[in-house]
This record gives structure tokens, C-alpha cells and sequence, in this order.
């Protein structure tokens, strides 16, 4: 199939899958207990001022209408106004949208370094002790809740050792790069400011590695299974009986055909990293989607979780495009259909 078709389909069928995803969000906002227009409001208002906010707001209206209101709204790249800050929506989300997705782009690259290398010599070195090392750092990386290990990584790091940050995205004392991109070390490569570049990825590295455990233990498990699979296959049995050197046969022929799975691996647990830094971001004081949907959640501000919905459901979708164009790169036997 023409790769052109491929992606003009691909795109076009994010649309339904946003859609459903908004009438689902919208739904179970609207289904939730409590009076938002009394949170906004504040206690002191009186019947008179909450009908005006509901009449300002469009919340007097019936559901269907209001749902139709706010996807026109959508279409036109309005995200509405938030019910509790009275602040753009679409504004907040170009805030907070880029310090979530650095904070994922760096725990994934963190997750894929380790996690590739660490399930590699693991399958090398089959039941022995490198192997027994890589699975039980797995298995201790998954058993243990993030929000604890980010608590301790916080108090010995940063506080007892001074080595980091124990929170926020920047130093409060420095100046951020210039907004480029919004995404702090890209930026302040792009002004080639070391001293910003320094600070980013000094406040960001703990944030980004307890983040990233979950998805190292995966990809090294995955990784490890995916090799030791192809290493049993016949052309590798080929290669080493016609004398190609074991680590040529690593490296160029048995990890390209097992990071297939780890390449799945690698894309869910990117989406999975995004939606759920919520406890992170919380800990640190990471100035991202996640904290602000947890405030608008707890003033049922239904304004913004619906825009933070949408902005997943694009990553999401986005994600798995550029995924299945990265098998055909690996493997040029697999066609787009």
C-alpha cells in the first residue's frame, strides 16, 4: 500500500477515535457528583450569581447541546475558558503540555538506554549471574510503588546529598531559556546556553529516572525474551556456523530482528509515561499536565480535563502512527495495510 494512503488514512481515523474519546470524557465530567459552578463561585454566592456563571458558561443548557457547543469550539481551536481560574484553556495547555512531554521523552530515552543494553546481556548471558542481576532489578523496579522511590530518591539525593533539585523544573533564582519549543534543554541547546542546559537536566534527571522504571523493567524483559527467541531461529545458527563473529551477529542481525517488540514495548509505555507522571509531577513539583489535571479535577473543572483528554488521545494516536512506520524501517518485509 502507498505510504502516502497509509498515513492520510491513519490520520483520518484519529478523528472518530477522538470523538468517542470526547463524548466518553464529557460524559462521566458531567456524571460526576458536585456543583462546579458552586466551587467557582465560591460559598458566599448567592442563587443569583451561580445561575449568571451558569448562563455564562453554557451549563444551563441541555448536555447534547452543550457537547455540540464545545466541539465547534474545538474545531475552531478554542478549548473554552476554565470555570474555576476564568483562564484560556488552549493557553494553559501550551504551558503545561511541554514540560509533561520532556519529562516522558527523557524518562523513555532513560528506559531505552538501560533497559536495551540491560535485556541484551541478559539473553547473552542466559541463566548465569548477569541474567539473574537484569531480572531481579526488574523485578525490584516494578514491585516497589514510584511515588516511594521518588520520595526516597528526593530526600537522599537532593536534600541529605545536595547532588539535585528536590523539585520544580527551573531554579527559581535563574531565568529560563528563551520559549522556543517550550521544552527546556532543546531550547537551551538552540540558544546554546550551557548554563540553562546544565540546570534542565540536572532538575529534571531524578524526575525522569523514577519515571522511568516502570518502562526500563518492560523493555529489558521484552527485550531479553525477544532475543533470546531470535537466537534459537536457524539463520542465526547459519551465521555462527559459517564463522561471522558472535557480537556482529548481536548486534546487526539478532537485536534488529527482536527490538520489533521492543519497539511496541517502547511506544505503550510512552503513553503510558505521559498519562500517568501525574504522581511524579505531584512529588516534584513538576509544572505539567498532570498536576494540572489534578487541580481542575479537584474543582471539577470540566473545561480542562477535557482539553488534557483530547491532547492524549492526539499523543496517543500520534505515537502508534509513527510506531508502525518504524516496523517497515526495521523490517522491510512488513507492508502498510
Amino acid at each position: 500500500m502507498n505510504l502516502r494512503y497509509y498515513l492520510m488514512r491513519r490520520i483520518f481515523l484519529i478523528i472518530p477515535t477522538l470523538i468517542g474519546l470526547s463524548v466518553l470524557t464529557f460524559s462521566i465530567a458531567r456524571l460526576v457528583p458536585g456543583d462546579p459552578v458552586g466551587l467557582a463561585a465560591g460559598p458566599q454566592a448567592t442563587p443569583e450569581i451561580r445561575e449568571t456563571f451558569r448562563r455564562n458558561f453554557g451549563l444551563d443548557k441541555p448536555l447534547p447541546v452543550q457537547y455540540l457547543t464545545y466541539m465547534q469550539g474545538i474545531f475552531r481551536g478554542d478549548f473554552g475558558e476554565s470555570l474555576y481560574s476564568r483562564r484560556d484553556v488552549f493557553e494553559d495547555l501550551k504551558r503545561f503540555f511541554p514540560a509533561t512531554f520532556e519529562l516522558t521523552v527523557m524518562a523513555i530515552f532513560i528506559a531505552t538506554v538501560l533497559g536495551v543494553p540491560a535485556g541484551v546481556v541478559s539473553a547473552m548471558y542466559r541463566n548465569r549471574i548477569p541474567d539473574h542481576i537484569s531480572r531481579v532489578i526488574s523485578l525490584f523496579f516494578v514491585s516497589f510503588p514510584a511515588f516511594w522511590l521518588a520520595m526516597i530518591f528526593q530526600t537522599v539525593l537532593g536534600r541529605e546529598l545536595g547532588l539535585v533539585p528536590i523539585g520544580r523544573r527551573f531554579s527559581i533564582v535563574e531565568a529560563p531559556p528563551n520559549t522556543v519549543s517550550g521544552l527546556y534543554i532543546l531550547d537551551s541547546i538552540i540558544a546554546r546556553d550551557l548554563d540553562s542546559l546544565w540546570l534542565s537536566l540536572r532538575h529534571i534527571f531524578v524526575p525522569a529516572l523514577v519515571l522511568s522504571f516502570s518502562a526500563l523493567a518492560s523493555i529489558t524483559r521484552i527485550t531479553r525474551a525477544s532475543m533470546i527467541e531470535t537466537l534459537e531461529k536457524d539463520f542465526v545458527r547459519m551465521e555462527r556456523a559459517i564463522g561471522i563473529p558472535y557480537q556482529l551477529i548481536i548486534t546487526k542481525y539478532v537485536l534488529r530482528n527482536a527490538f520489533i517488540a521492543t519497539l511496541t514495548v517502547i511506544s505503550l509505555n510512552f503513553g503510558w509515561l505521559m498519562a500517568g507522571a501525574v504522581l511524579i509531577e505531584t512529588i516534584f513539583d513538576w509544572p505539567g499536565l498532570g498536576l494540572y489535571a489534578v487541580e481542575s479535577s479537584l474543582s471539577l473543572d470540566f473545561q480542562p480535563i477535557m482539553g488534557i483528554t483530547i491532547i492524549y488521545g492526539v499523543v496517543f494516536s500520534t505515537i502508534n502512527i509513527i510506531t508502525d512506520m518504524l516496523y517497515g524501517v526495521l523490517d522491510p518485509r512488513i507492508r502498510y495495510g
